[in-house]
């Protein structure tokens, strides 16, 4: 009788209950196939691509949870004018340091072109501990938490580096590398606005808790950088960039058999002539950094000058927490889009975009020095985000196109420590500036211009005469 019961009830009972797990695991099994058929398309799973793609999402779900806490705590905890000078001994004590720090980082993970994987792991566990650390001072703001947001800060530009300089290896056939990185790009985007009201809701529990789902983030982040192929950690055929040698005109190598390779291959290699800079790169790099230099010093300068402009005068009679969700909502989706158009133009005339893009960032800047209204901001913020990703989309191509193989990896890295320097400096601008709304537009006007004077010449002249050593179809 009891096998009887066994059979006709225990049976069901099992059978219900594992109907029920697989309802309610199915969710969670259709989003993580969907994500792992989006990032593995194209031969990006069978290159490797797919599995950097997740990890630079995981990076910026992390990212975004430490954000928030910081943002809770140095800006919408306080007054304005207490906020303006936490944010200023934010950037002292966090970006000065990191100013100094930036240029050194690019040359020492030179030093470690077989152990990438391991940097990266390496940058996402110690930001695991770091948030660890802050969550035990986020509550009262000490300023034992600027030296843990420090770490943080240069953990994830040691990561960002090593990502630029290993998507190269990483490339499918037939995918072009403004393609590569605008998926790796979209991927951080989606995964940042999925964390971001994530992190938000955790800080309505308490104030540690955004770091406390950092902490666990970055913790899988530091598994997942080890599952990368093994070519990630291979440095077959590479030199360090040797990037503005003294004396003379600086070209590029010679082809292979050329009288003047040995000659060449010392200057771009590890040579001992002349400082490292970051000329020998060829012109269209060079004006393309410039260029890129204004729109990462305009992004700066909006984040930092708009964050305290609309707390103390909201736009269109709305309240500071609308106002800065407006621009924040704009820039998001302009910075998306400028991805997903990267994408689309593949690499075609980089050049051209870049000039374009910049003097359409400084039209819009204008516009919005002229007429300041809540649109022409909106406006500005969802072209700045729009500018800035197509624009560094089409360095990168610039930088497949023109600098060789050898050398490519090391130039990414310098560009990007330049790129985050630029980025301090705007907000640096920013945090001094008066709160006034016509001298800020009329600021972020001048900063394009400058990039636009000092790039754009440069840039169409570069694209007249076509690059005259291509090497990537």
């Amino acid at each position: 009788m009891a096998a009887d019961r066994s059979s006709d009830g225990s049976g069901p009972l099992r059978r219900a209950g594992r109907a029920i797990g697989r309802a309610l695991r199915a969710p969670f099994s259709w989003t993580g196939r969907g994500i792992r058929k989006a990032t593995h398309a194209h031969g990006a799973g069978e290159s490797g691509l797919g599995k950097l793609i997740e990890l630079h999402a995981v990076n910026g779900a992390g990212d975004v949870m430490i954000t928030v806490a910081l943002a809770s705590t140095v800006f919408f905890s306080v007054p304005t004018d207490e906020a303006r000078g936490r944010v200023a001994l934010y950037l002292a004590v966090t970006m000065a340091p990191f100013t100094l720090l930036a240029p050194v980082i690019g040359p020492l993970l030179d030093r470690l072109p077989h152990g990438r994987r391991a940097a990266m792991a390496g940058a996402m566990c110690a930001r695991a501990v770091l948030a660890l650390t802050m969550s035990g001072a986020v509550a009262t703001g000490g300023l034992e938490l600027y030296p843990a947001a420090l770490g943080v800060l240069v953990c994830s530009k040691a990561y960002g580096v090593v990502r630029s300089a290993v998507v190269p290896r990483l490339l499918p056939p037939r995918f072009s590398l403004v393609k590569a990185n605008s998926r790796v790009t979209l991927a951080g985007l989606l995964a940042t606005g999925v964390a971001a009201p994530i992190g938000a809701g955790l800080q309505t529990v308490g104030s540690a808790w955004p770091l406390y789902g950092a902490c666990a983030i970055f913790i899988g982040g530091t598994v997942l950088a080890f599952t990368l192929p093994g070519k990630v950690d291979s440095a077959k055929g590479e030199r360090r960039a040797r990037l503005v040698p003294r004396g003379g005109e600086v070209r590029p190598p010679a082809e292979p058999g050329s009288t003047r390779s040995d000659l060449w291959t010392t200057r771009w290699g590890k040579g001992k002539k002349g400082r490292p800079g970051l000329r020998s790169v060829g012109p269209a790099v060079l004006h393309g950094l410039q260029a890129n230099a204004a729109h990462r010093a305009l992004s700066g300068f909006l984040i930092f000058f708009l964050a305290f402009l609309l707390r103390e005068h909201p736009l269109g009679g709305q309240s500071a927490a609308v106002s800065l969700g407006i621009v924040g909502v704009a820039a998001g989706a302009g910075n998306a889009i400028g991805t997903a158009v990267g994408s689309w133009l593949r690499a075609r005339g980089p050049e051209v975009i870049v000039a374009t893009v910049l003097g359409l960032a400084l039209g819009v800047a204008v516009l919005a020095a002229v007429f300041f209204s809540t649109v022409l901001v909106a406006a500005l913020a969802a072209v700045a985000g729009f500018t800035q990703a197509l624009s560094k989309l089409s360095l990168d191509a610039m930088i497949q196109r023109d600098v060789p193989e050898e050398v490519r990896t090391s130039a990414f890295a310098r560009s990007e420590t330049l790129l985050q320097v630029s980025w301090v400096l705007g907000g640096a601008i920013g945090i001094a500036l008066p709160l006034n709304g016509v001298l800020g537009m009329s600021v972020a006007a001048g900063i394009l211009a400058l990039g636009a004077a000092t790039s754009v010449r440069g840039l169409l002249g570069a694209a007249r005469r076509g690059s005259p050593h291509p090497r990537v179809a």
